[in-house]
């Protein structure tokens, strides 16, 4: 069967009648057609349903955390400052990906102009660093509290964690600077139609009629310096924890102790797994069918702004009986939780720190 394809025309919303080629005659067009899951458009209505409820708990739930860590002075410490980071990183990154994408699956809004196209690639893949660098700090958290309590509060200040917050911003916001400058530069005249339901690096500069080596290995060596870079350091950080924690004479001081780590391992699992998998599939994985690819690809940045707030919510204590006060269902509860909000603070295995978990 012969290939067809669609053809905006720049400036006009109409499109050129189907042609007998896979190539387009216009030059730079003014915007780009997302189709959003390729084989899958009748269904698109139905995926939208878990989209828009992962979505909605990611936003809900991380603007909980915001609110809870801000109303007790007893969470204003490094780690929730990082928790914090996180929130607003995750809710940012969805954002910029899942309003559009549910554009496309309920009103068929497919159109996007060519500079809000480079905004959203940009936001995207910035926010995407900026998460994985917040992992590494809050590594380096973990790290400082279980082998090294007794510093803590002075390793960690509350201007280091700053100068740290800002070291993970401006590392991802420069360098992925260069993605929608190296795309502007591209002459596009093959087609304007990205099978995606974002506007994703990779999927733009295959579009160009140019040379993309440059964008290609920019791209490589942006992964491999960034996230590539981040896992080796957490994993690091995770051999020195481990040490220390078998270090300790009883079993049950080992539990409790590795147990302070558990919603940090849970959350770089949730975010790296599925991240990793769509970059891998993206560029070896030629043989797995388009859709599932697409559908992957939309998941690592729902998935981890979903779980995150449910992860820390769940393993951490302080916030956990935070919320219990917020939304008590039995008088029980209150005289339950009526007790001094810093007690619980000030007990575990690394109490020193002024940070404890269950």
């Amino acid at each position: 069967m012969q290939e067809t394809s669609f053809c905006l025309r720049v400036g006009n919303h109409l499109p050129y009648p189907m042609s007998g080629s896979n190539t387009t005659d216009f030059i730079n067009p003014s915007t780009f057609i997302l189709l959003g899951i390729p084989g899958l458009e009748r269904a698109h209505v139905w995926i939208s349903i878990p989209f828009c409820a992962m979505y909605i708990i990611a936003i809900l739930g991380n603007f909980t955390i915001l609110f809870i860590v801000k109303r007790e002075p007893s969470l204003h410490g490094p780690m929730y400052y990082f928790l914090c980071m996180l929130a607003i990183t995750d809710m940012v990154w969805s954002t910029s990906m899942i309003p559009k994408a549910l554009s496309i699956f309920w009103f068929n809004s497919r159109e996007i102009d060519f500079s809000a196209c480079l905004t959203q690639m940009y936001f995207i893949h910035c926010f995407t660093g900026m998460e994985s660098g917040i992992f590494v700090a809050m590594a380096f958290d973990r790290y400082v509290a279980i082998c090294d309590p007794l510093r803590h509060s002075t390793i960690l200040t509350n201007p280091m964690v700053a100068k740290i917050g800002l070291a993970v911003v401006l590392r991802s916001g420069i360098f992925v600077l260069l993605y929608p400058f190296l795309g502007r530069q591209l002459p596009y005249c093959r087609t304007n139609i990205i099978p995606h339901t974002y506007c994703e690096h990779i999927a733009i500069v295959k579009k160009a009629c140019a040379d993309i080596r440059v964008s290609i290995y920019y791209g490589l060596f942006l992964t491999v310096s960034g996230m590539g870079l981040d896992m080796l350091f957490i994993t690091m950080s995770y051999i020195q924890i481990l040490r220390a924690v078998f270090s300790l004479p009883t079993k049950d001081a080992q539990l409790k102790t590795f147990g302070t780590c558990i919603s940090h391992l849970c959350a770089i699992l949730s975010f790296y797994v599925p991240a990793l998998f769509s970059f891998l599939t993206q560029r070896f994985g030629h043989h797995i069918p388009q859709h599932f690819h697409i559908l992957m690809a939309n998941m690592y940045p729902l998935v981890p702004p979903m779980l995150n707030p449910i992860i820390y919510g769940v393993r951490t204590k302080q916030i956990r009986d935070r919320l219990l006060w917020l939304f008590p269902h039995k008088g029980t509860l209150m005289m339950r939780f009526s007790r001094d909000p810093t007690e619980s603070a000030n007990s575990g295995p690394i109490a020193q720190t002024g940070q404890s978990q269950p």
